[in-house]
C-alpha cells in the first residue's frame, strides 16, 4: 500500500491552517490533535450508552462506532505506519471500525454497525484514550523533518473527524426521530435565526470565473484543480427557503402533484409515503419538527430543512424557478451575496457530483476518500448548523444520493436572468 503520508500531501500542500500560530510545531500539533477529539466526546457528552449503540437505518452509523472509527483512522494511519513502537488496542478493531478503505483490508458490513453491543461504550472511550496518549507521546517525540511530513496526513485525519462529528448529531437526532417519546439531545438548543433580505434576487451576469480551491491552505481533493467556467447569466436568491414557503406548497399539492417531480423522486416520495420534510409530525392538525432540543413546533420563518433533493427540485419546479449550479453557487458565494451560506443547511445545487477536469484521484488507500463517490449523487454547498467551526470554506463539495434527507438540507432558489 502506497504511503498514506505521501499521498496526503497532495490534499494540503501547506502547513495545517488549523495549527495555532505559536509554540513549537509538535506543540502546535498536540493542541490541535486534542482539540478535535475532545471536540468528539463533548459532542458525545449527552448520549447515555443506550443512545451511542443505535443504528436507525443503514445510512446512519451508532454515535459509539463513529468514536471508535475516527480513532482507528489515526491508528492506522498514522500510528500503525509511522510509529514503529505502536501497539494497537485491539487486533480486531481494524475489522470492526474501518468504514469503506478496501486497501486498508476487510471490514464490518456497514448495515450491521448497530448489532455491536462490544466493545461497549466504556471499551471504546478506553480504545481513544489509548491512541490520544500514544499519538501526544509521538509527536512530541519525533524529530522537525518526521512533523513536517506528517503535518498534512494530521489535517486530513483532523477534517475527518470533524466530518463525523457532523455526523453524530444527524445520526442521533435520526434515530431518536424514531422515538414516539421524542427525546431531546440537547433541551437548550435553538435553531439559529436566519438572515433575510428585502431586496432577494442577485443576478449574475454572464463570464467565466475560477471554480473550486486555487491556493495550497487545506482542501479535499475533490475541490481541486482549479478550472475556468462558464458561469451566468442568471439570478440567485439571497435567502434560503423557509419553511412558510414550503408549507404553501404543501397546501397546494406538492407531494400529490407528479408534474412537478422527477419520476424517480415521485416514485420515492410515494413509496416513502412523504408528505412533509424529514423529522415533521403532524400533532392534531398542527406541524411539529423533531429537533435537536427535542420536538418544536415548525416555525414559520426558519429555513426549510431535512428535505431531499428530489423534494427541493420539485419545490423549485412548483415556484417556477430551479436550483443553482455549484458553480453558480460558488460565485454568488465568493462575492459574499448569499445570506446563511454556511451555518444553517447545506444548500443542494442541480450539479451531479463528478470529476473536476483534469481531477485524478491520490494514490492509496487515501484515495478512496472522495473519488470513488462521483457516480449518482448531487452536490451540496456551505455548510449547516451542525458543521464543526472552522470546518467550512466556499470550494467545500458535500454529496448525497438524491433521496437523502436525514442531514441538515435545505435549498435557495435560482431563475434565468
Amino acid at each position: 500500500m502506497t504511503n498514506p503520508a505521501s499521498a496526503a500531501a497532495t490534499l494540503s500542500a501547506s502547513a495545517p491552517s488549523l495549527f495555532s500560530d505559536s509554540g513549537t510545531l509538535a506543540q502546535k500539533m498536540v493542541e490541535a490533535y486534542l482539540a478535535v477529539r475532545g471536540e468528539t466526546e463533548r459532542r458525545a457528552a449527552p448520549l447515555s450508552a443506550e443512545d451511542q449503540v443505535v443504528q436507525s437505518m443503514p445510512d446512519a452509523s451508532p454515535v459509539k462506532w463513529h468514536r471508535a472509527h475516527t480513532t482507528w483512522f489515526f491508528e492506522q494511519f498514522l500510528l500503525g505506519e509511522h510509529c514503529e513502537a505502536y501497539r494497537p488496542f485491539h487486533l480486531d478493531y481494524a475489522y470492526l471500525f474501518n468504514s469503506y478503505y478496501v486497501s486498508a483490508g476487510p471490514r464490518h458490513a456497514r448495515q450491521a454497525r448497530g448489532l455491536l453491543t462490544r466493545p461497549g461504550v466504556a471499551e471504546i472511550s478506553a480504545y481513544r484514550r489509548h491512541v490520544d496518549a500514544a499519538a501526544v507521546k509521538f509527536f512530541q517525540a519525533a524529530d522537525q523533518a518526521l512533523l513536517e511530513r506528517l503535518g498534512p496526513l494530521l489535517e486530513v485525519g483532523i477534517n475527518h473527524e470533524q466530518q463525523h462529528q457532523e455526523l453524530m448529531l444527524t445520526d442521533i437526532l435520526h434515530a431518536f426521530a424514531q422515538n414516539p417519546i421524542p427525546p431531546a439531545y440537547d433541551a437548550a438548543w435553538r435553531f439559529p435565526a436566519p438572515t433575510r433580505s428585502a431586496d432577494e434576487w442577485i443576478t449574475l451576469q454572464e463570464g467565466i470565473h475560477t471554480i473550486g480551491h486555487a491556493d495550497d491552505s487545506f482542501h479535499f481533493d475533490n475541490e481541486k484543480p482549479a478550472h475556468r467556467a462558464l458561469v451566468g447569466p442568471v439570478k440567485i436568491n439571497r435567502n434560503l427557503v423557509t419553511n412558510a414557503e414550503w408549507l404553501a406548497f404543501m397546501q397546494d399539492g406538492g407531494y400529490s402533484t407528479a408534474t412537478l417531480w422527477l419520476m424517480d423522486g415521485f416514485a420515492t416520495a410515494s413509496d416513502e409515503g412523504w408528505q412533509a420534510p424529514g423529522h415533521w409530525r403532524d400533532l392534531d392538525g398542527a406541524w411539529h419538527v423533531m429537533t435537536l432540543g427535542g420536538l418544536k413546533p415548525v416555525e414559520a420563518s426558519d429555513p426549510v430543512c431535512h428535505v431531499s433533493y428530489y423534494e427541493a427540485d420539485a419545490f423549485a419546479r412548483w415556484a417556477g424557478k430551479h436550483l443553482p449550479t455549484e458553480m453558480e453557487w460558488e460565485v454568488a458565494a465568493r462575492a459574499n451575496q448569499l445570506n446563511d451560506a454556511f451555518g444553517i443547511v447545506w444548500q443542494w445545487t442541480r450539479s451531479a457530483y463528478s470529476p473536476y477536469p483534469g481531477y485524478r484521484a491520490i494514490a492509496g488507500a487515501l484515495g478512496e476518500y472522495n473519488g470513488k463517490f462521483m457516480v449518482n449523487q448531487l452536490v451540496l454547498r456551505g455548510s449547516s448548523l451542525a458543521t464543526p467551526k472552522g470546518h467550512s470554506r466556499i470550494t467545500y463539495r458535500n454529496f448525497f444520493y438524491p433521496h437523502h434527507r436525514w442531514q441538515f438540507t435545505g435549498l435557495r432558489l435560482a431563475d434565468y436572468a
